[in-house]
Protein backbone atom coordinates (compact mmCIF):
# COMPACT_ATOMS: atom_id res chain seq x y z
CA UNK A 1 0.00 0.00 0.00
CA UNK A 2 1.41 3.39 -1.07
CA UNK A 3 1.67 6.03 1.64
CA UNK A 4 0.40 9.60 1.04
CA UNK A 5 3.08 11.81 2.57
CA UNK A 6 4.79 15.21 2.27
CA UNK A 7 6.39 15.71 -1.11
CA UNK A 8 4.60 12.73 -2.61
CA UNK A 9 2.43 12.80 -5.72
CA UNK A 10 -0.72 11.81 -3.84
CA UNK A 11 -2.89 14.29 -1.92
CA UNK A 12 -5.88 13.68 0.37
CA UNK A 13 -8.70 16.20 0.77
CA UNK A 14 -10.94 16.00 3.85
CA UNK A 15 -14.27 17.84 3.77
CA UNK A 16 -15.75 18.04 7.28
CA UNK A 17 -19.28 19.06 6.35
CA UNK A 18 -22.52 19.48 8.26
CA UNK A 19 -24.26 16.51 6.61
CA UNK A 20 -21.33 14.34 5.52
CA UNK A 21 -17.59 13.90 5.93
CA UNK A 22 -15.73 13.04 2.71
CA UNK A 23 -12.14 11.86 2.29
CA UNK A 24 -10.85 11.96 -1.30
CA UNK A 25 -7.51 10.66 -2.59
CA UNK A 26 -6.09 12.07 -5.82
CA UNK A 27 -3.00 12.43 -7.96
CA UNK A 28 -2.16 14.42 -11.07
CA UNK A 29 -1.49 12.67 -14.36
CA UNK A 30 1.08 13.63 -16.99
CA UNK A 31 -1.35 16.20 -18.45
CA UNK A 32 -1.84 17.96 -15.11
CA UNK A 33 -5.39 16.61 -14.73
CA UNK A 34 -6.61 15.21 -11.42
CA UNK A 35 -7.21 11.48 -11.10
CA UNK A 36 -9.34 10.44 -8.12
CA UNK A 37 -8.00 7.14 -6.77
CA UNK A 38 -10.53 6.62 -4.01
CA UNK A 39 -13.20 8.22 -1.88
CA UNK A 40 -14.80 7.51 1.48
CA UNK A 41 -17.75 9.21 3.13
CA UNK A 42 -19.63 8.98 6.40
CA UNK A 43 -22.65 10.76 7.93
CA UNK A 44 -21.61 13.78 9.98
CA UNK A 45 -23.16 13.87 13.45
CA UNK A 46 -20.85 16.27 15.31
CA UNK A 47 -20.86 19.31 12.98
CA UNK A 48 -23.36 22.18 13.13
CA UNK A 49 -23.43 24.88 10.42
CA UNK A 50 -19.89 24.04 9.35
CA UNK A 51 -18.42 24.09 12.88
CA UNK A 52 -17.33 21.05 14.92
CA UNK A 53 -19.54 20.99 18.03
CA UNK A 54 -19.02 17.40 19.19
CA UNK A 55 -15.54 15.90 18.95
CA UNK A 56 -16.14 12.15 19.42
CA UNK A 57 -18.73 11.50 16.66
CA UNK A 58 -16.74 13.74 14.30
CA UNK A 59 -13.55 11.72 14.93
CA UNK A 60 -15.47 8.46 14.38
CA UNK A 61 -16.88 9.76 11.08
CA UNK A 62 -13.42 10.93 9.93
CA UNK A 63 -11.96 7.49 10.69
CA UNK A 64 -14.77 5.77 8.78
CA UNK A 65 -14.32 8.02 5.73
CA UNK A 66 -10.52 7.64 5.79
CA UNK A 67 -10.74 3.84 6.08
CA UNK A 68 -13.11 3.63 3.10
CA UNK A 69 -10.86 5.92 1.05
CA UNK A 70 -7.78 3.82 1.93
CA UNK A 71 -9.53 0.57 0.97
CA UNK A 72 -10.66 1.95 -2.37
CA UNK A 73 -7.44 3.74 -3.33
CA UNK A 74 -4.97 1.23 -1.82
CA UNK A 75 -3.17 4.27 -0.34
CA UNK A 76 -2.16 4.56 3.31
CA UNK A 77 -3.34 8.03 4.37
CA UNK A 78 -1.01 9.93 6.71
CA UNK A 79 -2.06 13.59 6.23
CA UNK A 80 -4.94 15.54 4.72
CA UNK A 81 -5.80 19.00 3.46
CA UNK A 82 -8.87 19.98 5.48
CA UNK A 83 -11.68 22.40 4.65
CA UNK A 84 -12.97 25.03 7.09
CA UNK A 85 -16.23 26.98 7.00
CA UNK A 86 -18.74 28.54 9.41
CA UNK A 87 -20.18 31.91 10.31
CA UNK A 88 -17.04 32.80 12.29
CA UNK A 89 -15.05 33.21 9.04
CA UNK A 90 -14.09 36.85 8.38
CA UNK A 91 -12.09 38.53 5.61
CA UNK A 92 -10.15 41.83 5.50
CA UNK A 93 -7.91 43.66 3.03
CA UNK A 94 -4.38 44.63 4.04
CA UNK A 95 -1.12 45.77 2.41
CA UNK A 96 2.49 44.85 3.11
CA UNK A 97 5.99 46.02 2.07
CA UNK A 98 9.20 44.06 1.50
CA UNK A 99 12.49 45.95 1.07
CA UNK A 100 14.88 43.93 -1.08
CA UNK A 101 18.68 44.17 -0.80
CA UNK A 102 19.74 44.21 -4.45
CA UNK A 103 18.52 45.56 -7.79
CA UNK A 104 20.64 42.98 -9.58
CA UNK A 105 18.59 40.01 -8.38
CA UNK A 106 15.20 39.43 -9.93
CA UNK A 107 12.08 39.28 -7.75
CA UNK A 108 11.44 35.60 -7.05
CA UNK A 109 8.56 33.50 -5.79
CA UNK A 110 10.46 33.32 -2.49
CA UNK A 111 10.17 37.14 -2.14
CA UNK A 112 6.40 36.97 -2.66
CA UNK A 113 6.12 34.10 -0.18
CA UNK A 114 8.14 36.10 2.40
CA UNK A 115 5.77 39.06 1.92
CA UNK A 116 2.78 36.73 2.40
CA UNK A 117 4.31 35.24 5.56
CA UNK A 118 4.69 38.75 7.00
CA UNK A 119 0.89 39.11 6.80
CA UNK A 120 0.49 36.20 9.20
CA UNK A 121 2.18 38.37 11.87
CA UNK A 122 -0.66 40.92 11.85
CA UNK A 123 -2.42 41.38 15.18
CA UNK A 124 -6.00 40.14 14.93
CA UNK A 125 -8.99 40.53 17.23
CA UNK A 126 -8.85 38.39 20.40
CA UNK A 127 -9.76 34.79 19.61
CA UNK A 128 -9.09 35.13 15.86
CA UNK A 129 -6.33 33.61 13.75
CA UNK A 130 -5.28 34.10 10.12
CA UNK A 131 -5.85 30.93 8.08
CA UNK A 132 -5.08 32.20 4.57
CA UNK A 133 -3.44 35.14 2.79
CA UNK A 134 -4.42 35.66 -0.87
CA UNK A 135 -2.50 38.13 -3.09
CA UNK A 136 -4.55 40.77 -4.92
CA UNK A 137 -1.95 42.83 -6.80
CA UNK A 138 1.54 44.24 -6.31
CA UNK A 139 3.60 47.42 -6.70
CA UNK A 140 7.29 47.39 -7.64
CA UNK A 141 9.13 50.65 -6.85
CA UNK A 142 5.77 52.51 -6.99
CA UNK A 143 4.82 50.90 -10.31
CA UNK A 144 1.23 49.93 -9.41
CA UNK A 145 -1.15 47.29 -10.72
CA UNK A 146 1.42 44.52 -11.20
CA UNK A 147 -0.29 41.11 -11.08
CA UNK A 148 2.85 38.95 -11.26
CA UNK A 149 6.11 40.67 -10.24
CA UNK A 150 8.28 37.52 -10.56
CA UNK A 151 11.27 38.28 -12.81
CA UNK A 152 11.07 42.06 -12.39
CA UNK A 153 13.80 44.23 -10.83
CA UNK A 154 13.11 46.51 -7.90
CA UNK A 155 13.95 47.27 -4.29
CA UNK A 156 10.50 48.03 -2.85
CA UNK A 157 7.92 45.28 -3.29
CA UNK A 158 4.42 46.09 -2.04
CA UNK A 159 1.44 43.76 -2.03
CA UNK A 160 -2.29 44.01 -1.38
CA UNK A 161 -3.74 40.91 0.25
CA UNK A 162 -7.14 39.38 0.97
CA UNK A 163 -6.74 37.97 4.49
CA UNK A 164 -9.11 35.31 5.84
CA UNK A 165 -9.47 34.76 9.59
CA UNK A 166 -11.25 32.17 11.70
CA UNK A 167 -12.02 31.65 15.37
CA UNK A 168 -9.14 29.96 17.21
CA UNK A 169 -11.61 27.69 19.05
CA UNK A 170 -13.03 26.40 15.73
CA UNK A 171 -9.50 25.80 14.37
CA UNK A 172 -8.46 23.97 17.56
CA UNK A 173 -11.52 21.72 17.42
CA UNK A 174 -10.72 20.71 13.83
CA UNK A 175 -7.05 20.15 14.74
CA UNK A 176 -8.06 18.02 17.73
CA UNK A 177 -10.30 15.86 15.53
CA UNK A 178 -7.53 15.36 12.97
CA UNK A 179 -5.01 14.40 15.67
CA UNK A 180 -7.40 11.95 17.34
CA UNK A 181 -8.05 10.36 13.96
CA UNK A 182 -4.23 9.82 13.82
CA UNK A 183 -3.70 12.13 10.85
CA UNK A 184 -1.41 15.07 10.17
CA UNK A 185 -2.92 18.41 9.17
CA UNK A 186 -1.50 19.38 5.77
CA UNK A 187 -3.32 22.73 5.83
CA UNK A 188 -6.65 24.48 6.36
CA UNK A 189 -8.46 25.72 3.24
CA UNK A 190 -11.53 27.96 3.17
CA UNK A 191 -14.22 25.79 1.60
CA UNK A 192 -15.59 28.29 -0.96
CA UNK A 193 -12.02 28.71 -2.29
CA UNK A 194 -11.72 24.94 -2.63
CA UNK A 195 -15.08 24.72 -4.44
CA UNK A 196 -14.11 27.54 -6.81
CA UNK A 197 -10.89 25.69 -7.66
CA UNK A 198 -12.97 22.69 -8.73
CA UNK A 199 -15.82 24.30 -10.72
CA UNK A 200 -14.63 27.63 -12.14
CA UNK A 201 -12.49 28.14 -15.23
CA UNK A 202 -9.92 30.89 -15.83
CA UNK A 203 -12.15 32.80 -18.26
CA UNK A 204 -14.91 33.10 -15.67
CA UNK A 205 -12.50 34.27 -12.98
CA UNK A 206 -11.11 36.89 -15.33
CA UNK A 207 -14.52 38.13 -16.50
CA UNK A 208 -15.90 38.30 -12.96
CA UNK A 209 -17.96 35.54 -11.33
CA UNK A 210 -19.73 34.68 -8.06
CA UNK A 211 -19.28 31.16 -6.69
CA UNK A 212 -22.19 30.10 -4.44
CA UNK A 213 -21.70 26.76 -2.64
CA UNK A 214 -24.95 25.66 -0.96
CA UNK A 215 -23.97 23.03 1.59
CA UNK A 216 -25.94 21.34 4.35
CA UNK A 217 -25.22 23.88 7.08
CA UNK A 218 -23.82 26.95 5.31
CA UNK A 219 -23.90 28.78 1.98
CA UNK A 220 -20.41 29.91 0.99
CA UNK A 221 -19.74 32.84 -1.35
CA UNK A 222 -16.55 33.72 -3.25
CA UNK A 223 -16.29 36.57 -5.78
CA UNK A 224 -13.55 36.69 -8.44
CA UNK A 225 -12.68 39.46 -10.88
CA UNK A 226 -9.59 39.72 -13.13
CA UNK A 227 -8.43 36.34 -11.80
CA UNK A 228 -8.25 37.76 -8.27
CA UNK A 229 -10.33 36.79 -5.24
CA UNK A 230 -12.20 39.96 -4.27
CA UNK A 231 -14.69 38.94 -1.60
CA UNK A 232 -15.55 35.91 0.57
CA UNK A 233 -18.45 35.29 2.93
CA UNK A 234 -20.16 32.43 4.78
CA UNK A 235 -23.95 32.58 5.24
CA UNK A 236 -25.23 30.41 8.16
CA UNK A 237 -28.06 28.81 6.17
CA UNK A 238 -28.01 25.79 3.89
CA UNK A 239 -29.95 22.75 2.76
CA UNK A 240 -30.63 21.55 6.32
CA UNK A 241 -32.67 24.66 7.09
CA UNK A 242 -34.88 23.94 4.07
CA UNK A 243 -35.35 20.36 5.28
CA UNK A 244 -36.35 21.63 8.75
CA UNK A 245 -38.88 24.01 7.16
CA UNK A 246 -40.40 21.12 5.17
CA UNK A 247 -40.48 18.98 8.31
CA UNK A 248 -42.35 21.65 10.29
CA UNK A 249 -44.58 22.81 7.45
CA UNK A 250 -45.72 19.32 6.45
CA UNK A 251 -45.68 17.84 9.98
CA UNK A 252 -43.49 14.86 9.02
CA UNK A 253 -40.24 13.38 10.32
CA UNK A 254 -36.86 14.68 9.14
CA UNK A 255 -35.97 11.65 7.01
CA UNK A 256 -39.25 11.97 5.06
CA UNK A 257 -38.73 15.73 4.71
CA UNK A 258 -35.28 15.22 3.14
CA UNK A 259 -36.61 12.64 0.68
CA UNK A 260 -39.52 14.91 -0.26
CA UNK A 261 -37.20 17.86 -0.83
CA UNK A 262 -34.80 15.88 -3.03
CA UNK A 263 -37.38 13.95 -5.11
CA UNK A 264 -40.29 16.37 -5.48
CA UNK A 265 -39.06 19.76 -4.26
CA UNK A 266 -38.64 22.80 -6.50
CA UNK A 267 -37.23 26.27 -5.90
CA UNK A 268 -40.08 27.70 -7.98
CA UNK A 269 -43.60 26.87 -6.76
CA UNK A 270 -45.13 28.09 -10.03
CA UNK A 271 -43.41 25.20 -11.85
CA UNK A 272 -45.30 22.59 -9.76
CA UNK A 273 -48.72 21.20 -10.68
CA UNK A 274 -51.49 22.34 -8.33
CA UNK A 275 -53.22 18.96 -8.26
CA UNK A 276 -50.05 16.86 -7.79
CA UNK A 277 -50.13 14.94 -4.49
CA UNK A 278 -47.45 12.84 -2.75
CA UNK A 279 -48.55 10.17 -0.26
CA UNK A 280 -46.27 9.69 2.77
CA UNK A 281 -46.54 6.39 4.73
CA UNK A 282 -47.97 6.81 8.24
CA UNK A 283 -45.85 6.19 11.33
CA UNK A 284 -46.32 2.86 13.18
CA UNK A 285 -49.47 1.83 11.30
CA UNK A 286 -51.09 5.28 11.26
CA UNK A 287 -52.96 6.61 8.23
CA UNK A 288 -50.83 7.76 5.26
CA UNK A 289 -50.44 11.53 4.81
CA UNK A 290 -51.15 13.39 1.59
CA UNK A 291 -48.91 16.36 0.78
CA UNK A 292 -49.41 18.85 -2.05
CA UNK A 293 -46.30 19.27 -4.21
CA UNK A 294 -47.26 22.93 -4.76
CA UNK A 295 -47.33 23.55 -0.97
CA UNK A 296 -43.99 21.73 -0.64
CA UNK A 297 -42.44 23.99 -3.28
CA UNK A 298 -43.91 27.10 -1.61
CA UNK A 299 -42.10 26.19 1.62
CA UNK A 300 -38.81 25.56 -0.24
CA UNK A 301 -39.06 28.71 -2.35
CA UNK A 302 -39.64 30.93 0.72
CA UNK A 303 -36.38 29.75 2.35
CA UNK A 304 -34.39 29.73 -0.90
CA UNK A 305 -35.42 33.33 -1.57
CA UNK A 306 -34.05 34.28 1.86
CA UNK A 307 -30.71 32.55 1.14
CA UNK A 308 -30.41 34.11 -2.35
CA UNK A 309 -31.22 37.58 -1.00
CA UNK A 310 -28.35 37.22 1.49
CA UNK A 311 -26.05 36.10 -1.34
CA UNK A 312 -27.16 39.15 -3.36
CA UNK A 313 -26.42 41.38 -0.35
CA UNK A 314 -22.85 40.03 -0.29
CA UNK A 315 -22.52 40.66 -4.04
CA UNK A 316 -23.60 44.30 -3.61
CA UNK A 317 -21.43 44.64 -0.50
CA UNK A 318 -18.35 43.57 -2.51
CA UNK A 319 -18.71 46.66 -4.79
CA UNK A 320 -18.23 44.40 -7.85
CA UNK A 321 -21.92 43.89 -8.71
CA UNK A 322 -21.65 45.62 -12.10
CA UNK A 323 -18.36 43.95 -13.08
CA UNK A 324 -19.36 40.29 -12.87
CA UNK A 325 -19.76 39.41 -16.55
CA UNK A 326 -19.82 35.63 -15.97
CA UNK A 327 -22.67 35.89 -13.48
CA UNK A 328 -23.23 33.24 -10.81
CA UNK A 329 -22.09 29.61 -10.55
CA UNK A 330 -24.06 27.54 -8.02
CA UNK A 331 -22.61 24.31 -6.64
CA UNK A 332 -22.85 22.09 -3.56
CA UNK A 333 -25.59 19.62 -2.62
CA UNK A 334 -28.23 22.38 -2.48
CA UNK A 335 -27.63 23.29 -6.12
CA UNK A 336 -29.38 20.07 -7.20
CA UNK A 337 -32.77 21.53 -6.25
CA UNK A 338 -34.97 21.83 -9.35
CA UNK A 339 -35.34 25.29 -10.96
CA UNK A 340 -32.75 26.84 -8.65
CA UNK A 341 -30.95 28.65 -11.47
CA UNK A 342 -34.19 30.31 -12.56
CA UNK A 343 -34.83 31.60 -9.02
CA UNK A 344 -31.27 32.99 -8.80
CA UNK A 345 -31.70 34.77 -12.12
CA UNK A 346 -35.12 36.12 -11.11
CA UNK A 347 -33.85 37.64 -7.82
CA UNK A 348 -30.38 38.84 -8.88
CA UNK A 349 -30.85 39.47 -12.60
CA UNK A 350 -27.53 37.66 -13.23
CA UNK A 351 -26.84 34.69 -15.54
CA UNK A 352 -26.60 31.49 -13.49
CA UNK A 353 -25.32 27.98 -14.14
CA UNK A 354 -24.76 24.85 -12.04
CA UNK A 355 -21.08 24.14 -11.29
CA UNK A 356 -19.83 20.55 -11.64
CA UNK A 357 -16.33 19.57 -10.39
CA UNK A 358 -15.20 18.38 -13.82
CA UNK A 359 -13.01 21.35 -14.81
CA UNK A 360 -9.72 19.70 -13.72
CA UNK A 361 -10.74 16.03 -13.51
CA UNK A 362 -9.20 13.42 -15.78
CA UNK A 363 -11.75 11.42 -17.75
CA UNK A 364 -11.22 7.89 -16.48
CA UNK A 365 -13.80 5.14 -16.25
CA UNK A 366 -11.64 2.54 -14.53
CA UNK A 367 -13.58 2.72 -11.25
CA UNK A 368 -17.35 2.92 -11.64
CA UNK A 369 -17.71 3.59 -7.90
CA UNK A 370 -16.11 7.00 -8.49
CA UNK A 371 -18.62 8.17 -11.11
CA UNK A 372 -20.57 10.11 -8.48
CA UNK A 373 -17.67 12.52 -7.80
CA UNK A 374 -18.86 14.62 -10.74
CA UNK A 375 -21.91 15.60 -8.64
CA UNK A 376 -21.93 19.22 -7.35
CA UNK A 377 -22.05 17.89 -3.78
CA UNK A 378 -18.39 16.83 -4.11
CA UNK A 379 -17.08 20.15 -5.46
CA UNK A 380 -15.46 21.07 -2.13
CA UNK A 381 -13.81 17.64 -1.75
CA UNK A 382 -12.29 17.76 -5.25
CA UNK A 383 -11.17 21.36 -4.64
CA UNK A 384 -9.45 20.40 -1.39
CA UNK A 385 -7.34 17.83 -3.26
CA UNK A 386 -6.42 20.47 -5.87
CA UNK A 387 -5.53 22.97 -3.12
CA UNK A 388 -3.36 20.29 -1.53
CA UNK A 389 -1.15 20.28 -4.64
CA UNK A 390 -0.83 24.08 -4.29
CA UNK A 391 0.36 23.51 -0.72
CA UNK A 392 3.01 21.05 -1.95
CA UNK A 393 4.21 23.67 -4.45
CA UNK A 394 4.38 26.27 -1.66
CA UNK A 395 6.46 23.92 0.47
CA UNK A 396 8.94 23.45 -2.36
CA UNK A 397 9.40 27.25 -2.45
CA UNK A 398 9.63 27.81 1.30
CA UNK A 399 11.54 24.60 2.14
CA UNK A 400 13.94 24.04 -0.78
CA UNK A 401 16.38 22.33 1.57
CA UNK A 402 14.06 19.32 2.06
CA UNK A 403 15.12 17.64 -1.21
CA UNK A 404 18.77 18.64 -0.68
CA UNK A 405 18.70 16.95 2.73
CA UNK A 406 17.24 13.80 1.17
CA UNK A 407 19.94 13.81 -1.53
CA UNK A 408 22.68 14.39 1.08
CA UNK A 409 21.31 11.54 3.21
CA UNK A 410 21.32 9.25 0.18
CA UNK A 411 24.92 10.24 -0.69
CA UNK A 412 25.97 9.85 2.93
CA UNK A 413 24.36 6.41 3.04
CA UNK A 414 26.07 5.34 -0.18
CA UNK A 415 29.49 6.55 1.13
CA UNK A 416 29.08 4.51 4.33
CA UNK A 417 28.07 1.50 2.23
CA UNK A 418 31.18 1.98 0.04
CA UNK A 419 33.41 2.13 3.14
CA UNK A 420 31.86 -1.07 4.52
CA UNK A 421 32.32 -2.74 1.14
CA UNK A 422 35.99 -1.67 0.94
CA UNK A 423 36.61 -2.79 4.55
CA UNK A 424 35.03 -6.18 3.80
CA UNK A 425 37.18 -6.58 0.66
CA UNK A 426 40.38 -5.73 2.58
CA UNK A 427 39.52 -8.17 5.36
CA UNK A 428 38.81 -10.89 2.81
CA UNK A 429 42.14 -10.25 1.02
CA UNK A 430 44.06 -10.39 4.32
CA UNK A 431 42.33 -13.63 5.26
CA UNK A 432 43.22 -15.22 1.94
CA UNK A 433 46.84 -14.07 2.20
Amino acid sequence: MTKAKIGGEIVVGLDIGTTKIVAMVGRKNEHGKLEILGMGKAPSAGVTRGVVTHITPTVDAIRTAITKAQDQSKVEIGEANVGIAGQHIRSIQHGGVLMRKSLEDEISEKDIEDLKQDMYKLVMLPGEEIIDVLPQDFSVDNERGVLDPVGMSGLRLEGNFHIITAQVAAINNITRCIERAQLELMGLTLEPLASSEAVLNEEEKEAGVVLVDIGGGTTDVAIFQENIIRHTAVIPFGGNVITEDVKEGCAIIRKQAELLKVKFGSALASESQENEIVVIPGLSGRQPKEISVRNLSNIIQARMEEIIEQVYYEIKNSAYENRLIAGIVVTGGGSQLKHITQLFEFITGMDTRIGYPTEHLAHTSENKDLDEITSPMYSTSVGLVLKGFDELARRRITQPDLKQKEVKQEKKGSKIFDKILRFSSQALDEGLN
